[in-house]
């Protein structure tokens, strides 16, 4: 362990030094990548640091026992020893985590997409409902939201909507997300007050900024609509929409946020691109896929993944059996905690299959 850490540190050293070189910074995607693999390292480069000290400590110490003839001192530097080994031990769990594989995608921004499931107009309304939770969790973090696509409902709640969340580690907060939401509570739209289950489906991508993937001009077909959508406000009402379909696979991708119709050609062709770069990453390489997916769920859209409980106040998340009684702080965009403990039982079943 301590080899590898060492390995680390020498890295870190290395690149401290290529980045205040001037050609280096001259050359801003070559300095922004090693900044990043810089920061990446920087915890592991301090952990050696402490390791490396401890086992200094402890050598000198065991060397010192030798010849010290002092009972008490003697007493004092066997518990120092000890104390020692047991911070060694603490950093080897530590070491464990911070060299588990990195999600390359994990400091991305991530287009988010929810639909309304099985609950007719009830789950639309609960997809609003969602909607306005990763909006909130956004804010919180101080995030920035842009709306790719909006599909509402006469009565205020949400058919499907696309949506980009920029922000620092964005995507690494938010991958878990994907799946199937299940609500139970009595709908707005019932009179006799009994409990309905209803669903809604998220689905998580990572942005792709920079996508080495061109599109074959024949293999798209571009419609222009006018934008709809209840209430009217997020949305403009020109014919600027655009849909873009990509034929050999089916996939569409929609886009009225802008009043341009070009800047809305443009973002739908980016989303489209990160789109098919996943897909087809994916179809290709079934460990990235295995990756992808994580330990704590599939995260594919047929799984039901959480319980929103209204009645009880109730919120679980059933990949992990993790139940929380604050639901409607969680559902104003308080939800880290439950992340925390979906990334706790990945990194748990991450180091279950690794080899240290």
């Amino acid at each position: 362990m301590i080899d590898k850490l060492k390995a680390f540190k020498d890295k870190y050293v290395e690149i401290s030094s290529q980045i205040i070189l001037p050609e280096v910074i001259a050359d801003n995607k070559k300095y922004t990548a090693l900044v990043k693999e810089y920061n990446n390292l920087e915890p592991v480069a301090a952990l050696y640091d402490k390791w490396a000290k401890t086992l200094h400590d402890i050598e000198l110490a065991e060397q010192l026992m030798k010849t010290e003839t002092d009972v008490e001192l003697k007493n004092m530097l066997y518990d120092e020893v000890g104390e020692c080994k047991s911070k060694l031990s603490e950093f080897e769990e530590e070491a464990k985590i911070l060299l588990l594989p990195k999600d390359e995608n994990d400091d991305k921004n991530v287009i988010i997409e929810i639909r309304g499931g099985a609950g007719g107009e009830e789950s639309c309304l609960f997809a609003s409902v969602l909607f306005r939770m990763y909006s909130r969790y956004a804010e919180r973090k101080r995030w920035k939201i842009e709306i790719i696509d909006l599909n509402e409902t006469e009565l205020g709640g949400i058919k499907e909507v696309s949506f980009l969340v920029k922000g620092n580690g964005a995507y690494k907060r938010l991958k878990f997300e994907s799946g199937v939401h299940r609500v139970q509570r009595v709908p707005e739209t019932e009179s006799q007050g009994r409990i309905h289950t209803s669903t809604a489906t998220v689905a998580v991508l990572p942005e792709q900024q920079e996508v080495d993937f061109e599109l074959d001009e024949k293999d798209l077909r571009i419609d222009t609509y006018r934008s709809s959508g209840a209430g009217g406000q997020k949305v403009n009402k020109t014919d600027s929409a655009i849909r873009v379909t990509h034929l050999p696979t089916g996939m569409v991708v929609s886009c009225q946020d802008e009043r341009s119709q070009t800047k809305n050609k443009e973002k739908a062709l980016n989303i489209l691109k990160s789109k098919l770069y996943d897909y087809y990453k994916t179809q290709a390489d079934e460990e990235y896929a295995a990756n992808r997916r994580t330990q704590v769920g599939t995260g594919d859209r047929s799984e039901r993944i959480r319980t929103y409980n209204y009645p009880q106040s109730r919120l679980t998340d059933h990949r992990i059996n993790y139940t929380m009684y604050n639901l409607e702080a969680f559902l104003d965009g308080d939800i880290d905690e439950l992340i925390d403990n979906l990334e706790i039982a990945d990194q748990k079943a991450k180091l279950e299959k690794s080899d240290f």
